[in-house]
């Protein structure tokens, strides 16, 4: 006996079609011909998971497994709202979670699976994962780290070889993934992979709907209080646009960072979570490649009682400013108040500077 979910399927148009449709009619979304491409290649998917799963038998071949699909384009277009609106649509046992978590689990997994003595670790951490599960949503697939590249094309054959469909966003065409990282020449087997396994579609829209939230508004917010910290959750619930906010955990050569709300490329920490802390360029450019957008909440003034934290801050805001994050802060002064006297307070005209711009129309359209 079909379940209801299945009748309904059957005969009306797929569940993520109507969502889709149901927001345009709401106001929520403006029509728009590169997203409702997308919400095609969902509807493809939709279609293959929720028809019966035939098995081969003796006189008759198994079904081809069905392709995925790897979503990718500028920031903004709307690859991840189009996907959380597929997996939310689903009745099958769908898990969806951000590439960067997602793959500092398994490096976790892999080390607890080797001090356990197994010989091949990834065998039982990809049945770990997969068990039980039919679709693996994978929100802004980069990859940046050496140890992440060398595992993942293994760990996905292996883990589509379990019938698990993956889908995934990326802001980048897979060719241009790990380009001109150290022994890339072992990971390209994996792109082969994508390109074999995934539906490779690129969501071109003109549209850059997270700048559209925050054209004219404003990204620096100051003196602190009451008043300020009620504007950056504004723009923050603006931004972040009723989706799920979690933290995000960053290994950098061992050590963990964690940004404690994140959400779709855009993250918020206070500035004593980002510069209290013995961190260094290395750690904020992992910062910089994890977010596209940066909230950092009370900004102190700074000068020789905290001499450190201002140095830190100084190497924050290069990595931000080098890798185009939109910033949006409070803090105690106005940038070229915030560092007035003492060692350093010539070298920090360049951050003022820096965050200056960083606030103007000209530096968000060009993001």
């Amino acid at each position: 006996m079909k379940s209801v979910a299945q009748c309904r399927y059957d005969h009306a148009m797929t569940f993520v079609r109507q969502t889709y449709q149901q927001q345009l009619a709401d106001g929520a979304l403006r029509p728009d011909p590169k997203q409702d491409q997308a919400v095609a290649q969902f509807e493809r998917l939709e279609t293959e998971l929720m028809a019966p799963r035939r098995k081969g038998g003796l006189f008759r071949k198994a079904p081809p497994p069905i392709r995925g699909l790897y979503l990718y384009g500028g920031v903004g277009r709307g690859k991840s709202m189009l996907m959380d609106m597929f997996v939310e649509s689903l009745n099958v046992p769908a898990r969806r979670v951000h590439f960067h978590a997602f793959m500092q689990e398994v490096h976790a997994k892999l080390h607890a699976a080797r001090k356990n003595g197994h010989q091949d670790a990834l065998i039982p951490v990809v049945e770990e994962l997969s068990r039980g599960l039919r679709l693996l949503a994978l929100d802004e697939m980069q990859i940046t780290d050496i140890t992440d590249a060398m595992i993942v094309g293994r760990f996905f054959e292996a883990l589509m070889a379990r019938d698990v469909v993956v889908v995934t966003t990326s802001n980048r065409h897979p060719t241009e993934l790990y380009k001109n990282g150290l022994n890339r020449q072992l990971f390209l087997p994996f792109i082969d992979i994508i390109q074999e396994q995934l539906v490779v579609h690129c969501l071109d829209s003109d549209r850059d709907y997270r700048q559209d939230r925050l054209m004219g508004a404003q990204t620096y917010f100051t003196p602190l209080g009451p008043q300020s910290h009620a504007a950056m959750d504004a723009v923050w619930h603006q931004l972040v646009n009723g989706e799920a906010v979690q933290s995000l955990d960053l290994v950098v050569t061992g050590r963990t960072i964690t940004l404690p709300q994140f959400s779709n490329g855009v993250a918020r920490a206070s500035f004593h979570d980002l510069c209290g802390a013995a961190l260094g360029p290395g750690d904020y450019l992992e910062i910089a490649r994890a977010a596209r957008v940066l909230f950092i909440d009370n900004i102190p003034t700074l000068g020789r009682g905290n001499f450190n934290m201002a140095k830190r801050f100084v190497t924050l805001i290069d990595a931000l400013y080098e890798a185009r994050v939109q910033v949006i802060a409070s803090a105690a002064a106005a940038p070229d108040f915030l560092y007035l006297e003492g060692e350093g307070a010539f070298e920090f005209e360049r951050t003022a500077s820096r965050l200056m711009e960083m606030q103007s129309a000209e530096w968000a359209s060009a993001l």
